[in-house]
């Protein structure tokens, strides 16, 4: 997963049209000095009080938001690699200094069942987990490694955001965030990978359709690595909708646009391949112009997120240029499709991240967004010299041409 792999000379940028998309009305956050170099925190106002459409849209004050957390999670012991139990440790401080976790409602985890990974994983790939971890740990390649407490955590991850999700489906809760680990996306039915054993996401949606007889699930992914196992495991199925924006080529090497499902499921995988020192700006794009009209279009009954927060400018494993307020768009956008199509059915499991305190800010500002707070600080505005970001007009022509989106 070196950066250093992918570097390569920005192209123009030519700057977004002053008329974006804004079938959400998603107000443009009041960010005046996030690109200004100073190194100081600045305020950001989440919601723009003159905008009559969306104080319609707002969420109210006693929003239930719901926090999937437990010390298991620290006992999938890396040492020193990059995905760490300090990623956890200093998110989980953030939320208790600042207040914001006593808001919270605690999910406490419950292990996934065989049954449930059996849904995504096969038995050997389950067995091989466990027999790893019981024999002291021990890696599965370059990137992925289990400690002896690796496989109760990753057990407790899949199980935690299972248990997040039916509580959201159900209306228990308004919406929730899974603060687990070991992530995720890349686990593929056979084999654990990029720092993944089970792939919780998709084993919560295959949870769902099974207990909840849910027929259409949204899943997207703003991780920077592609989520090669997510997209493997619903590639034909045409009840999940898969939505990634990732750094392109990189880390695994797919979701080019034109790996957009198979069968019965042909359309319904949507890959967005950014290229490098893509930031604010670029993503808001995307998420405007491909993403909304393609959820509009599906209408599912919830939204779950990988959300990986290592396309930040101060995470050293990329080479994009989102903020903490970048972040923060998105996750509006996100909140205003969950409250227009499901009831605000929305769930969000932590994927990448690994410059701990921008993790932890952003973190901090999804739940802000989810409690319905009017403002944060981002205490991490972006350098005074970013690079130049590219031009994306091209590629999202192709993927809208691809997909049939207006």
């Amino acid at each position: 997963m070196s950066p250093s792999a992918n570097d390569r000379s920005p192209e123009n940028h030519s700057p977004l049209a002053s008329n974006l998309l804004l079938s959400l009305a998603i107000t443009e956050m009041s960010v005046r000095d996030s690109r200004a170099g100073t190194g100081q925190p600045q305020s950001v106002l989440l919601t723009d009080p003159a905008s009559d459409i969306m104080s319609l849209a707002a969420p109210p004050e006693s929003m239930k938001v719901g926090l999937v957390y437990d010390p298991v999670y620290l006992q999938h012991d890396t040492g020193q690699h990059p995905e760490n139990a300090s990623r956890l440790v200093g998110i989980t401080r953030l939320l208790e200094e600042s207040g914001m976790k006593e808001r919270l409602t605690e999910i406490p985890p419950e292990p996934a069942s065989e049954g449930q990974l059996l849904l995504v994983h096969s038995a050997q790939h389950i067995s091989r987990v466990q027999r790893v971890a019981e024999s002291g740990g021990g890696w599965f390649d370059a990137d992925t490694v289990a400690s002896a407490g690796s496989y109760e955590a990753a057990l407790h991850a899949a199980g935690g955001l299972s248990k997040a999700a039916e509580a959201v489906m159900t209306g228990v809760l308004d919406s929730a965030f899974a603060l687990v680990r070991p992530p995720g996306h890349h686990a593929t039915a056979t084999r654990a990978m990029g720092f993944c054993l089970f792939n919780n996401i998709a084993v919560a949606a295959k949870h769902l359709q099974q207990s909840s007889n849910v027929s259409r699930i949204l899943i997207v992914d703003f991780d920077v690595h592609h989520g090669n196992g997510t997209q493997e495991t619903f590639y034909r199925d045409p009840g999940v909708l898969y939505f990634s924006t990732h750094q392109y080529p990189f880390y695994p090497g797919t979701g080019a646009i034109e790996e957009a499902g198979e069968g019965e499921g042909k359309g319904t995988t949507i890959n967005v391949p950014l290229p490098a020192w893509c930031g604010d700006d670029e993503y808001y794009r995307v998420f405007q112009e491909i993403l909304v009209p393609a959820a509009q279009r599906f209408q599912p009954q919830i939204i779950l997120v990988s959300a990986g927060y290592d396309a930040h400018w101060a995470d050293s494993i990329s080479l994009m240029q989102l903020t903490v307020a970048g972040y923060t768009r998105l996750v509006l956008i996100l909140q205003q499709l969950a409250t227009e199509l499901c009831h605000g059915r929305l769930v969000f499991t932590l994927e990448g991240g690994y410059n701990v305190e921008a993790l932890a800010h952003s973190v901090r500002a999804t739940l802000a967004v989810l409690l319905g707070d009017s403002e944060f600080e981002d205490p991490m505005p972006r350098p005074s010299h970013p690079r130049k970001a590219p031009e994306l007009g091209a590629m999202l022509e192709q993927i809208r041409a691809l997909h049939e989106l207006s």
